[in-house]
């Protein structure tokens, strides 16, 4: 009996000792990692990098720049049912734990013993917790002491912060994949957005549930490239709703059976042709607030672009450069492609292809038999920004070539030819040819009562060439200035009916350059004639008498308030227009006169 005692008080000593090293020891390994482990606080002032958004005159979205897209959305905001589906998903026991999770530890211990045997990767015990310390704090270094480190950092957090402020920054700050290319989302505002164009409260149930199973894997389960295995983890997130008592398990069966519907959307000012707008408004932000707040700040823009304004001015200036282009005839194709070798619509579909356009479309010609020939045209893309398998051919016809001066369309194209064609209104499969102009231009529309910029079209296409014409390109206004010499004359003691000579002039240039002697448009002179008859027939003699008169430093003030030029140089020559400004600043100053 004794001897009994006397073990089982060694078995206590012994006990007791390894619980004080193992004390010991805990409380060394706490203090090693606690040392320079990062200051929770820092979440306080935590400002997540929010994507600025673009809206037209009548509100509708047109752009949004951002590093990464994301759209804060407080706590008080989220649906229950998100709420459901991410606790559901990621940490069913966020409201109870104190950011480490001992239950979902021992229970990943045990499935990772399992699914070491079966040759499965090791499952995490993260809780909600420790991915914000992850995110924010600790850094994503695949090692122990950084797992160690993340649970030190949950810790602290868990004391300093609410539980709804934990969550709110982990919805808000979680990467959930891009639907489609360009569309990365990060926190669940724009992930609902960008997944299936609504706002988080217009989510069904298996929608919820399918943003909850992305931050496992975003990328391994994307909708359209691993359609089935994302169907697979939604459906586990809605089997977890329903065992928490979230859901009940006929809705939830009901749910499992729906497809992902995954539908992203798609924002571009190519919708409206509102490229040169939107990246007008784009340097403009930069300039004023700089690249940070640009693509970090969240800025709300609300522009004065015209949706219907603007189509129709790029309407008009397309066909004015195509009309003036086509004019001069038919240069050939763009490029030829050899068809023998394989699919034609993989050889054109690498291509590079011009988004505003529309509705033309590049096509490559397959054969030419006798006075017609059949085009490819360029495979359209699926959302996943993959090619379509379906291919599409199209017929052109002698009333597709009638511009090209070709007596046959043989002598237009051939097999191999990379063109764009337009459709042939009335005429279904048949299409026009078209080339894209060598010859560019600009538009602007502003009103003249608020100097609001209704549009603005910088050139035939913003995908190929980025230069705006409207507000970059420098040219000669020419006749276009004679206004503002005449709005000084005005103001100046002259009337509409003040009498200036319509005759021949010499102005002696000075430093041996010789006589400058201007002429009329029409090579004619009237004699005297009022200041009325000069501006309505823009007689160059009466002008550049005027602008002599009146002095050219006071025209070069008054152009310098209407904006026209910033620094005129005072010389006669650039009363009939010779120096160089742009369509924007013309537009302002016409509106002003208005």
């Amino acid at each position: 009996m004794r001897f009994v005692l006397r073990l089982f008080g060694w078995a206590f000593a012994a006990g007791a000792i390894v619980f004080v090293l193992g004390a010991i020891g805990a409380a060394g390994l706490i203090w090693h990692y606690s040392k320079d482990l990062p200051d929770s606080a820092q979440l306080r002032n935590y400002e997540p990098p929010v994507m600025t958004r673009v809206h037209a005159g009548d509100g509708s979205l047109i752009a949004e720049f951002a590093r990464e897209r994301r759209l804060y959305l407080p706590i008080q905001a989220v649906p229950k049912l998100i709420v459901e589906a991410y606790l559901s998903a990621e940490d069913k026991n966020f409201y109870k734990h104190i950011g480490v999770d001992p239950e979902g530890l021992v229970r990943a211990a045990i499935t990772n013993f399992r699914n070491r045997a079966a040759g499965r990767r090791p499952q995490g015990a993260s809780t909600i917790t420790q991915q914000v310390a992850k995110n924010f704090l600790v850094g994503s270094e695949q090692n122990m002491e950084r797992k160690i480190r993340e649970a030190l950092v949950a810790l602290r957090i868990e004391t300093t912060y609410s539980k709804d402020k934990i969550l709110e920054l982990y919805l808000n700050e979680i990467y959930l994949g891009a639907p489609a290319p360009g569309q990365g989302s990060y926190g669940i505002a724009a992930a609902a957005l960008n997944y299936f164009g609504k706002s988080v409260h217009e989510l069904n149930l298996q929608e919820a549930a399918y943003l909850a199973a992305l931050p496992k894997a975003p990328t391994d389960l994307h909708p359209f490239r691993n359609r089935e295995r994302a169907i697979e983890r939604r459906n586990y997130v809605i089997d977890r709703m329903i065992e928490n008592g979230y859901v009940a398990r006929e809705q939830g069966e009901q749910a499992k059976k729906q497809p992902l519907g995954v539908n992203p959307r798609t924002i571009s000012p190519n919708n409206i042709a509102a490229g040169y707008f939107a990246e007008e408004i784009r340097r403009e932000l930069q300039d004023r607030y700089g690249e940070k707040k640009l693509l970090e700040g969240g800025l709300s823009v609300r522009s004065t672009v015209d949706p219907k304004m603007q189509l129709m001015a790029r309407k008009a200036l397309v066909d004015g450069l195509v009309r003036f282009d086509e004019a001069r005839g038919w240069r050939g194709a763009i490029q030829k492609l050899d068809l023998s070798a394989r699919d034609w619509g993989l050889a054109i579909g690498e291509l590079p292809v011009l988004g505003d356009v529309a509705p033309w479309r590049l096509a490559v010609v397959l054969d030419v038999a006798g006075d017609s020939a059949r085009l490819g045209l360029h495979p359209l893309r699926e959302t996943s920004g993959q090619l379509k398998s379906d291919r599409e051919t199209v017929t052109l016809g002698s009333d597709g070539i009638k511009w090209t001066r070709r007596g046959r369309v043989s002598q237009a194209v051939s097999a191999g030819d990379v063109v764009y064609v337009e459709p042939l209104e009335g005429r279904a499969g048949q299409v026009r040819l078209r080339q894209l102009p060598e010859v560019n231009g600009a538009i602007t529309v502003m009103d003249p009562f608020s100097g609001r910029v209704l549009a603005m079209v910088g050139g035939f296409s913003h995908d190929q060439s980025e230069f705006n014409r409207a507000t970059q390109a420098m040219r000669q206004p020419g006749s276009s200035f004679k206004p503002f010499v005449y709005a000084t004359a005005l103001d100046n003691g002259y009337t509409p009916s003040s009498i200036i000579l319509d005759a021949p002039v010499e102005i002696d240039q000075g430093g041996g350059l010789g006589m400058w002697r201007p002429d009329n448009y029409d090579g004619k002179s009237t004699g005297p004639r009022t200041l009325r008859y000069g501006i309505q027939f823009s007689k160059n003699l009466m002008t550049v008498r005027l602008a002599k008169d009146v002095g050219m430093p006071l025209i070069a003030e008054y152009a310098r308030r209407f904006g026209v030029y910033d620094d005129m140089l005072p010389v006669l020559p650039m009363s009939l227009g010779a120096g160089e400004t742009t369509v924007m600043r013309m537009v302002t100053a016409y509106s002003m006169l208005d």
